[in-house]
């Protein structure tokens, strides 16, 4: 197994080439992020529990739904940002005839398939510097967004959360070779 960084490590035999891109790992924001994250709940399960226990008008309990939407919503986000930071991981697998890309925690997600012969204009995405967006995605508790991207059948197909412009110049000259490689060999 060889690395690319610290977050990508990479296995390169004859038949295939896999991929593993692992999130940033910060202690301390995955120790803050938890904390939230519990305290989050624990507000939802309070408010849920008064809802149950309390004579309430019906203006109050509007105002109980609507907040428990945006609670629910942000609880959703938040919790998934969380476990991906814990368990998740991005899988590439290239072998002679496709693509395969999945994004995972720890064993949930679907794998992608991309047959190499439809994959055209791989490149490079990157955000300029001191962009609201730039700042939104250095942000730990967002996922973060993908820094390669290619184009499938009319479509854009990104990957690589948060990857370092280096390791993504890096990252990029292996997957195009490998699949020039193999498509020369197919042909």
């Amino acid at each position: 197994m060889k690395w690319i960084g610290e977050r990508i490590s990479f296995v390169d035999d004859q038949s295939k080439l896999t991929i593993v891109i692992y999130p940033e790992s910060t202690g301390l924001v995955k120790s803050i992020m938890g904390a939230w994250f519990a305290m989050w709940l624990m507000i939802g399960v309070v408010v849920v529990w008064s809802y149950f226990t309390f004579q309430l008008t019906e203006q109050e309990n509007i105002i109980i739904y609507i907040f428990l939407a945006f609670w629910a919503y942000y609880a959703i986000r938040v919790g998934k940002s969380f476990f991906w930071l814990l368990w998740g991981k991005e899988l590439i697998k290239i072998d002679e005839a496709a693509f395969i890309y999945k994004k995972s925690v720890r064993t949930y997600g679907k794998a992608k398939h991309y047959l190499l012969d439809n994959i055209s204009k791989m490149r490079m995405f990157q955000m300029k510097e001191g962009s609201f967006q730039a700042i939104w995605e250095a942000s730990p508790w967002v996922k973060g967004g993908e820094h390669l991207e290619f184009d499938y059948l009319g479509k854009v197909v990104r990957f690589g959360r948060k990857v370092s412009e280096k390791d993504g110049k890096m990252l990029f000259k292996l997957l195009s070779k490998r699949i020039e490689q193999n498509i020369r060999r197919m042909k």
